[in-house]
């Protein structure tokens, strides 16, 4: 690890806001390692638990069916980081791409991307994302996918504005100047030096995908029972409101606390990463 990168760590460590969020998700992460060690089946119906409030034996209460709501969080965890991993790395690869192209290029590469990025923007993502997953079948796969796609248009917007700013620099001038391929030019020295706003918009983006994971979930047209997942149990949660609290107050603390952590992580890594936000 070099000095830049030492200097770097050093200044996200110092912050405490990316701090308190980093360890908000490692909550997160230990609970989605640890779920396949739970004793308890997350889809396993004991009708003689149904509803019981928590007590030792059922940490945070049972279900309806009496399924154990710890188990169901902690393997809802996972189907959450799942989805806000995988749907914004697909989000990410494709701006990254886009915006690299059209801001290495300009000219008329530029304004293609740029004008089918707005055109893209012109739609309410969740709304877009209803109306597609209204023709295609309800599973986590699609839900992943279809974020993902819908997903990329801030980040190639970065992409743009950093590439545009960074290809006239000296040593991009200098290595042109050596024959170097645009291929190599654009992924080995410009990219490199562009990557500090997408990892603070990946962060966030993790955020947005898990809280659209659960308002689908939440909706039906999500992540399908029995499979556990935050939002799907909120469902339950809402039909017991008046007389298992625990049911919707612990899936609710789950996203709080994940979308919370996310949000301050993307936050601290900004106030770190960007010299023009240092006094």
């Amino acid at each position: 690890m070099n000095g830049r990168n030492v200097a770097t760590w050093r200044q996200i460590a110092a912050n405490k806001m990316a701090m308190a969020g980093g360890a908000m998700v490692c909550v997160m992460f230990i609970l989605a390692m640890i779920a396949p060690l739970l004793s308890s089946d997350p889809g396993a119906v004991d009708i003689s638990r149904q509803l019981q409030p928590p007590s030792f034996h059922a940490l945070l209460g049972t279900d309806d069916l009496g399924r154990d709501v710890f188990t169901r969080i902690a393997y809802g965890a996972r189907i959450s980081l799942l989805v806000g991993f995988v749907a914004v790395g697909i989000a990410t690869v494709i701006g990254i791409l886009l915006g690299a192209l059209a801001g290495y290029y300009g000219g008329w590469v530029d304004t293609i991307v740029m004008r089918f990025v707005d055109i893209m923007l012109c739609f309410p993502s969740f709304f877009l994302i209803l109306a597609v997953i209204a023709f295609l079948e309800p599973s986590i796969w699609n839900i992943m996918m279809i974020i993902g796609l819908t997903g990329w248009m801030g980040v190639a917007r970065l992409v743009r504005a950093e590439f545009m700013s960074l290809r006239n620099r000296d040593f991009v001038l200098a290595i042109r100047s050596l024959g170097a391929s645009d291929r190599r030019i654009i992924f080995r020295h410009i990219l490199p030096n562009a990557l500090s706003p997408v990892l603070v918009s990946a962060a966030l983006g993790v955020a947005g995908a898990i809280l659209t994971e659960s308002a689908l979930s939440f909706l039906g047209i999500g992540v399908q029972p029995p499979t556990p997942s935050w939002g799907n149990m909120l469902i339950v949660g809402k039909q017991t409101l008046g007389t298992a609290w625990w049911l919707s107050f612990f899936p609710g603390v789950a996203i709080l606390v994940t979308v919370l952590g996310y949000n301050l992580l993307g936050e601290g890594l900004r106030d770190a990463l960007d010299p023009r936000l240092k006094r």
